[in-house]
């Protein structure tokens, strides 16, 4: 059987097969399809099969990630959307929390919500906090926002009320009677999306969710469409923001938790590398074409967010929405990124991307700014014959006349100028991966980073050296390897809810009851009949008495107060440097995380017979290495060509069809047995 996996990203488009019985991997990258996204995953499919002899109707799993969410959010091209909600709360959605990202931020603004005032409706029910029915739900404020629904002519409704994570009820019988008005209406409650409390979270959670759900309804049933036509028609899932997947019915029904699906299938495939390292904390990095992405994976586990926070900059507090997705920080950095000089006359890169159309300036397709691609292209790095598995000859001419350009506003010449907006690139890189590590409480010392994506190899050695990290691994189909990611991920689900307890002997019972409940609507959410193909992780929502925000603690399998007062404390003084061992422990929520056990892609052993050094050196080539420095000599190999255990001392590149590494001056690269190039400073053990 074929496992099969396609991700699209803002430039490319990129797909990853593995046979389970014969081994052979089948890869494609073509450019996003903008218009129209479902054709560039078939075009990758296409491809494959010329490339690589692909027989679509032996795929017997496919999984799909990619930007289709995040892109109608971020560039506000969902459905016309109207939000239902308690009477005297219609404007929570406007008002948010009142707080700033960074106080004294005179460029702070109030984000807009994806609801206006006018589509905002009110009804007379109320929900107490301890889900008793305060007051029922009023029949004549249904009819009359029904009516007013219609004459608006909405595509989706969100439904928020009070407490409804307590008891669903009202939720449940206004959406009834809207769905009977508006048969062709989105409906989309709140309860169906979080179990959580806090209103305005959950406010934008469900008003999100409603605003894409038609668009992701109606992508899937294309893309599913497309897939039948190209005889891939088996089972089809859908990457998921919290690192697992699901069914594309499942992900239709929630598609707020495909969010962050491309990079969080990276973070799945960074956890699987660590395994075959026997690495529990690994630093992941992928360098895409349009932005760069880092996550932490600590004691072999990604760090999942229980709220997540769409377009938080320190300009603006974002959207707040209550899905579990893995803990990724990502900046405007990649290789499309555009390089400019701003009003002050500075150098900027990013966050603006050439995209896939028009690209950067060497792809010849009518960029005209120079971007972190030209710069690596023009500094050596990039072989422009071999790009993208030579299926894209770069124009070096074009890219050199374009930076020339910028240039002449810098007062530098073509070389430095490129340098300098790769300086610039890697130290925003810098500053992404120290948040998600020393901002967080953790040591980049203690973690091997993982990198990859089209542009993440060529940076890595360096970011390396930068953060000294244990060593950097690029892990086989580096600048496909979201799409690997994809088929090292299993079906999971979380399960959360809102729950209050004081922690003590007498929380115990209650909290298995709890438990147990929630395991088993996580077995009959995978359609099993017991939980035996299960296994499950559970978390606690924890806090000290007379704190506002909990700290999410993993307790392990012992329902012991202790031991769950010891974890919690561990995990308060890693987020916040203190503990108050002594104080009184609230428990605020329960989460349980599920994943159904099945086959996931491996790292086979190399086969190094007649693989040698100098069978595996392709060439030589001048690289810049800086303004000092200037030009120097690198040996160039071909990865599939290194025999295992070749040491490689830098500076080097090693060439695969969809990236390059660069390997410094220094540094030494190995390819291990399982295909993985490892880099580390000379003297390091």
């Amino acid at each position: 059987m074929i496992r099969l996996a396609t991700d699209v990203g803002g430039t490319f488009t990129d797909l990853l097969g593995y046979d389970e019985q014969t081994g052979q991997v089948y890869s494609a990258k073509s450019l996003t399809t903008i218009d129209d996204q479902s054709r560039g995953v078939v075009d990758t499919i296409d491809a494959a099969r010329t490339s690589d002899g692909l027989e679509p109707g032996q795929v017997g799993f496919f999984v799909h990630g990619g930007t289709t969410v995040i892109n109608a959010i971020t560039e506000r091209k969902g459905v016309r959307t109207a939000l239902v909600t308690t009477r005297g709360i219609r404007d929570v959605l406007e008002i948010g929390r009142g707080t700033r990202p960074d106080l004294y931020n005179l460029r702070f603004h109030t984000p807009a919500p994806y609801v206006e005032r006018a589509l905002r409706f009110e009804i007379g029910e109320r929900i107490g906090a301890d889900g008793s029915v305060l007051e029922r739900i009023n029949q004549d404020d249904m009819e009359r926002v029904a009516k007013a629904l219609q004459a608006e002519g909405v595509e989706a409704v969100a439904i928020l009320f009070l407490n409804s994570y307590a008891n669903p009820e009202h939720e449940a019988a206004c959406a009834a009677y809207l769905s009977d008005r508006l048969p062709d209406t989105t409906i989309c409650c709140s309860h169906e999306i979080s179990s959580l409390w806090r209103e305005y979270e959950r406010s934008n959670t469900v008003v999100l969710n409603a605003y894409v759900k038609p668009i992701i309804s109606r992508y899937f049933q294309k893309l599913e469409t497309k897939l039948i036509d190209a005889t891939v028609r088996c089972a089809h899932y859908a990457m998921l923001s919290n690192g697992g997947v699901a069914s594309f019915r499942q992900a239709s029904d929630a598609p707020l938790n495909l969010v962050e699906s491309g990079p969080s299938g990276g973070v799945a495939g960074a956890v699987r590398i660590g395994e075959f390292l026997g690495e529990q904390n690994v630093l992941a990095f992928d360098v895409g074409g349009t932005t760069a992405k880092c996550s932490v994976i600590v004691d072999g586990k990604p760090r999942v967010f229980s709220e997540y926070k769409m377009e938080w900059s320190r300009q603006s507090p974002g959207y707040p929405v209550q899905v579990p997705v893995v803990d990724i920080v990502e900046i405007g950095s990649g290789g499309g990124s555009i390089a400019r000089v701003d009003e002050f006359g500075a150098l900027t890169v990013g966050p603006e991307s050439a995209g896939s159309k028009p690209g950067p300036v060497c792809y010849g397709f009518g960029g005209t700014e120079p971007t972190v691609t030209d710069a690596k292209l023009l500094t050596g790095v990039i072989n422009p014959d071999t790009f993208a598995g030579g299926k894209i000859r770069l124009d070096v001419e074009a890219a050199r006349e374009a930076m020339s350009g910028l240039g002449e506003r810098l007062g530098l010449n073509v070389e430095n100028t490129a340098q300098a907006i790769l300086d610039l690139a890697e130290a925003n890189m810098i500053n992404a991966l120290k948040l998600v590590t020393i901002q967080r409480g953790y040591d980049p010392r203690d973690f091997t980073l993982v990198v990859t994506g089209g542009g993440g190899p060529l940076f890595a050695a360096s970011l390396g050296r930068e953060l000294n990290a244990k060593r950097v691994v690029i892990p086989p189909h580096a600048g496909i390897f979201s799409a690997w990611g994809m088929l090292a991920a299993k079906p999971r689900v979380d399960m959360r809810k809102t729950w209050f307890r004081e922690l003590g002997a007498e929380a115990i019972a209650p909290l298995e009851r709890e438990l147990n409940t929630l395991r088993q609507s996580a077995t009959g959410y995978f359609g099993q009949d017991t939980d035996e193909a299960l296994t499950f992780v559970v978390a606690l929502q924890l806090r000290y008495r007379g704190q506002e925000h909990s700290v999410t603690t993993h307790i392990g399998t012992e329902l012991d107060p202790a031991s769950i007062a010891d974890h919690f404390h561990a995990a308060h003084k890693t987020a916040y440097s203190f503990d108050l061992v002594g104080t009184a422990i609230e428990i605020t929520g329960i989460h349980l995380v599920a994943e159904l056990q099945s086959p996931v892609i491996s790292c086979p052993v190399v086969n190094g017979d007649g693989l040698t050094k100098e069978t595996a050196q392709t060439g030589l080539r001048k690289v810049f290495e800086g303004a000092e420095q200037g030009w120097a000599d690198c040996n160039v190999f071909h990865r599939e060509k290194m025999p295992p255990g070749l040491e490689i001392a830098g500076p080097a590149l090693i060439e695969e069809p969809t990236t390059t590494t660069l390997v410094l001056t220094g540094q030494t690269v190995q390819r291990n047995e399982h295909g993985l190039l490892i880099v580390t400073e000379k003297g390091d053990t």
